[in-house]
């Protein structure tokens, strides 16, 4: 019931916090992480909208999904803190650049629905270490 409540309650006025069952029920789930959680980040497979649902009531806190790849030093996109729904990895991160480049040699372009390419990444955090390096990036 507490939970129901709470993602209800955050479907309808985006809020996270429920004074009643945070304090009864919550804080014993928040003290098993040490009960200072302000952020969750997933960086791996998309969320089921169940399980972004549970955390975000359950910690009282936003939970952002993110994509990334080692090249770039971790993170190339991330949703916002406000974004609730699940599946979405949000916008690009402020340093750099993306776009989605057409291959079509495997049958995939970015007209395609949904879109389907090779994303190329550009900025300051992107890792230098392949640039003109054909042995490496063959």
């Amino acid at each position: 019931m507490a939970v129901t409540t709470k993602v209800a309650n955050l479907a309808a006025t985006g809020s996270r916090r429920h004074y009643g069952y945070d304090w009864i029920i919550f804080k014993k789930v928040k003290e098993t992480l040490g009960g200072r959680i302000r952020l969750l980040i997933s960086g791996g497979a998309p969320l089921a909208q169940e399980v972004k649902n549970f955390l975000t009531v359950a910690f009282s806190c936003p939970v952002l999904e993110a994509y990334g790849i080692t090249e770039c030093a971790g993170s190339v996109a991330s949703t916002s803190r406000w974004e609730w729904r699940a599946g979405v990895v949000g916008g690009p991160l402020p340093c750099l650049k993306m776009k989605l480049r057409d291959l079509p040699e495997l049958g995939y372009l970015s007209t395609d629905s949904p879109p389907r390419g090779e994303v190329c990444v550009k900025g300051l955090s992107v890792f230098k270490g392949y640039f003109r390096n054909p042995s490496l990036t063959a």
